[in-house]
């Protein structure tokens, strides 16, 4: 274990560089290249995602009340024991910018995926290093997410008196119990707080996007089987994985697989036209992000956001 945790610090360390040479965005590398990079146990990670949760929830609610109850505990704590045995890797910009490695799940991976150890650490690494370099270059980006997520929040908590994330762990808890297949997200949203949350799934769809679009054009030279790697981690994504197929959906991780589908479609659409140096231009500005509109036809995007 400890090799394996000596061989993950090093391919974060690697990847840094290839994301800014790739990105044109050197100078945010090099600032990323101060982030805390931790490689822990699935344990470890969800217990650092609770604590995320709980700062997240707490930009909007003073009291703390819908994150203080243990029954409200309990519930996000069966989101995070589903979704642990899944993660590999999260860069958390909410909680001192830093990188964490779930090292048993990438371990796990590469031995079912029968695929060379180095290259896919190296590759998981590159996805979450661009998250790295995506916040270094725009310093203003993690205060606008919080923003967005507490405004949505404070709107669910004024409708019931409770927060979404307390809402939406309730249901998945009821869902988990009784079998239930509804969209929990949906569920729990009116129309307002849906716009609201679209806008949000716009920008988590840019984030997502950008992150595979770096780590696949790292070439061959550089990761021999990269071809390889995608097309069965893709396999990996879109497969069960043990996990039925309501509460797939439910956990979110149908949507998660549309972020990185339309993501990426609109990062190529805005290379293809203006190459990496074009689309850095969402990162000075929120002005300049995409819009849902605009993650479905990057040419909209084009045409409104000077570069």
């Amino acid at each position: 274990m400890r090799g394996l945790v000596h061989s993950l610090r090093g391919a974060a360390a690697e990847a840094l560089p290839l994301v800014g040479e790739i990105t044109g965005l050197g100078t945010a590398a090099r600032r990323a290249a101060s982030n805390p990079v931790y490689v822990v146990d699935r344990a470890r990670w969800a217990e650092s995602n609770a604590r995320t949760f709980s700062v997240l929830a707490g930009a909007s609610l003073s009291d703390g009340s819908a994150l203080s109850s243990r029954t409200t505990a309990e519930e996000i704590g069966i989101v995070l024991a589903l979704l642990s045995p899944r993660v590999l890797g999260q860069f958390d910009p909410f909680a001192g910018s830093r990188l964490l490695l779930v090292a048993p799940n990438i371990l796990t991976a590469e031995r079912a995926l029968a695929l060379d150890a180095m290259d896919f650490r190296l590759w998981v690494c590159l996805h979450e290093q661009t998250h790295a370099v995506q916040f270094a270059a725009a310093p203003w980006l993690a205060a606008y997410m919080s923003e967005r997520i507490g405004a949505l929040t404070s709107q669910v908590a004024e409708r019931d008196g409770s927060s979404l994330i307390a809402d939406v762990a309730a249901t998945l808890k009821g869902a988990v119990r009784e079998g239930a297949g509804a969209d929990l997200i949906s569920g729990a949203l009116t129309p307002a707080e849906r716009e609201e949350f679209d806008s949000l799934i716009a920008l988590m769809s840019l984030l997502e996007g950008h992150a595979d679009v770096v780590m696949d054009e790292v070439g061959p030279e550089r990761i021999p089987g990269i071809r390889r790697i995608r097309a069965r981690f893709n396999q990996r994504r879109e497969g069960s994985g043990g996990i039925n197929g309501a509460v797939r959906k439910m956990l979110g991780l149908d949507l998660k697989l549309a972020q990185y589908r339309d993501g990426a479609a609109f990062v190529r659409g805005v290379i293809s036209e203006t190459g990496h140096e074009g689309l850095n231009a969402v990162w000075r500005d929120a002005a300049n992000l995409p819009t849902p509109a605009e993650i479905a036809d990057p040419a909209l995007w084009l045409a409104r956001v000077p570069r």
